[in-house]
This record gives structure tokens, sequence and C-alpha cells, in this order.
């Protein structure tokens, strides 16, 4: 941990993590792994292993590979998501059924592998690997589990759309708030009703959530440069979460084609659609998206949506067409640059210093 007179506008989380920099890669299922999250810690960033769709035994492998390759922080990122029963999926699987007609696929006669919310066998799993941060999306884990993970060790970070979602965090006990602005990418974590189009964007949902609570905020949404981190810093993050910057790093795990979406023609014209999994997640448009509309009644509600889609986006895959593939990105995609990851902390990082102490220096 670096000493108090590191020159950071608010220490609590770092103190509270024990990071160099006041940045955490974000957890992204499907884009970043053990590769992405070593070259984060290493750089002195709070490194991210997403879970929601790993299985028990795929966790371990990739926290022992983080374990022996890095020392450092590692937090651990689940889903708390409500499982609504089984729909009917009969209008979905119409909507889909020229699609599966021109690649010759079926939806599948069963339901495969959901992405599950945290439950005791996840539970389980974190009390055995004891990461020091434990992240939840969509709320948090019934008050039992909840207990286990804290006795785990681990430092517990919800993430909130909004005011009223941050209160429930911190009355529920979490040790920081991710204040989740509309410009993220992937899925928006939001638990408690409300309309999808009242989320707010960062630059007012940050200072009003910093304004209600009295844990360390993290931002997230937008930010893939050293100017939006000093913004958040300046506005009372104590720390900022980062995602689609990292995911033009060697170290991610995207396809070539979601590579070159980030710096494609749609890049600045992400969307916030349903079609991909039934939850709204923001990416860059795909003809799945274009063709149908970005948000369908007929998407059943989250993760159900992606059963009947699961065999078209592989047989698109296989040919390289990506048009059925979630291409999760947020608003300041055109922001990123590749570089690798532990090049990107340090830049980043020195690039917000240097805003903060009121030095001019070039974007990144």
């Amino acid at each position: 941990m670096v000493g108090a007179a590191t020159p950071w506008p608010d220490r609590h989380f770092l103190d509270l993590v024990g990071t160099r920099y006041p940045i955490v890669q974000a957890p992204m299922a499907g884009a970043s792994d053990a590769a992405l999250a070593v070259a984060a810690i290493k750089a002195g960033a709070l490194g991210s292993l997403p879970c929601a769709i790993l299985s028990p035994d795929a966790v371990r492998t990739e926290v022992a590979a983080i374990r022996r390759a890095a020392t450092g922080a590692i937090n651990l990122n689940f889903f708390c998501h409500n499982m609504p029963p089984a729909p009917d999926e009969q209008e979905w699987r119409s909507l889909l059924r020229p699609y599966h007609d021109e690649f010759g696929t079926l939806p599948p006669a069963e339901a495969p592998r959901l992405r599950m919310p945290f439950d005791a066998g996840t539970c389980a799993l974190v009390e055995a690997l004891k990461p020091e941060v434990v992240s939840f999306h969509f709320g948090l884990p019934a008050p039992a589990l909840f207990d286990r993970v804290r006795a785990a060790g681990a430092v517990i970070l919800g993430n909130a759309t909004s005011v009223e979602e941050a209160r429930w965090l911190q009355g529920r006990g979490v040790d920081a708030v991710i204040a989740q602005g509309y410009e993220a990418g992937g899925h928006a974590g939001r638990f408690l009703a409300a309309h999808p189009a009242a989320h707010m964007g960062l630059m007012a949902l940050l200072p009003q959530i910093v304004d209600a609570v009295d844990v360390p905020v993290v931002a997230a949404g937008g930010i893939a440069d050293a100017r939006g981190i000093a913004a958040a810093l300046t506005l009372g993050a104590s720390a900022v979460q980062i995602g689609t910057a990292f995911l033009s790093c060697p170290e991610s795990r995207i396809s070539a084609a979601h590579r070159a979406a980030l710096s494609g023609e749609d890049a600045d014209q992400t969307m916030v659609t349903n079609l991909m999994t039934g939850g709204f997640a923001r990416g860059v448009p795909n003809r799945l998206m274009r063709e149908l509309g970005v948000v369908r009644r007929e998407a059943p509600p989250f993760p159900y949506a992606a059963s009947a889609l699961a065999p078209l986006r592989a047989a698109a895959e296989a040919r390289g067409d990506a048009g059925f593939s979630p291409l999760w990105a947020g608003q300041a995609a055109r922001l990123g640059r590749p570089m690798p990851a532990a090049q990107l902390v340090s830049t980043l990082a020195s690039g917000a210093l240097a805003l903060l102490q009121g030095r001019k220096e070039k974007r990144l």
C-alpha cells in the first residue's frame, strides 16, 4: 500500500483495498479473464474477475492463475439478479425464425445453462478462495449469504444506478458503492423498480450519490481517459471503474470483430438493447439490433433471451459474423487506445494526477 502522502484527493478506497491507484479494472463477462486481471494488478489497479458465467471449477482455475502471477487484491464479481419463472418464448422464437432458417440452426430443445444468481454454493466458493474484494451486480445476495462473504474477510462493493439504490446498498452494509452511469457498457445493474429511461448519466448521478452515502464511491460509466478520471475524482469519487478502455488491450478476450467495432463508424452510437440477454445493456449496434430494433417486447426477461439466440450466434461467429453477438461497449468507446493493460493503467493514472495537480498534459 502506498503511504498517505500519495497525492490522490481521496484515499478512502485506496486504503480500503490496498491498491496503488484508484482504478478498478471492470469485470466484463466473456471479455476478460485472469490475463487482464493480472496485468491490472501488477500495474497498481484493482484487477477483477467476472464470475457470473463461469463454473465453480473455472473460477478456481482463474483465481489460481491470478494468484500465481500477481500479488495484490483481486475482485470477484457476481450477479444477484432475481430469476423469473421460465417464460413462454414462442413469440421470441418466431421473431428469430428467419435468422435460424438463414443459418440452418434451431433454438435449443432444452434450455442451456443459464446465468444463475449468487447462491450458497457460490458463497462456499468465495469462502474457500478468500478474495480481498467481492462485488455484486443487480443488488446483493440474501443477508445470510452477505454475512458469510463478510466473515470470509472480503471488502464488499455494490453497484447502484440511482441514489435510492446507493442508499439501499449502504443500509445493508456494503463497504463502497459503485455509481454506474447510463454511459456504461454492458448490463445496467438496476435492481430497484425504476423505468430504464430514468437512469442518469454519471455527471449527474455521481455527486448525488456522493452526497447521499458515507462510504467511498467508485465512479463508472463513460470514463476512458485521464480527463474522465480527474473529473470523477473532482466530483467526489474515491476511485473509478473502467471497462471499455480495457477492451482494446491485447489481454482482453473479445473477438476481432468486436475490436474492429470499437473503432468503427458506430462506436460513437452505442445503444441500450434487451435483445442479447433480455436485460438492458449497452453496446455497438449489430445486425440484430438494426433489423429488429434495439428493444423488443418479445424478448424474454434476463437471462432467458440468450438461450434461443445462442445457436444462431455460434453459427454466425463460425463464419466470422458478429451480427448476432453482443458488442458491449460504453459511450466513450472511441476514446480507447490499443495498448497493453499495464501501460494503460500507468498512463491513465499519471495523466489524471497531472490534471488534478494543474499540469497540462495531452489526452491519455
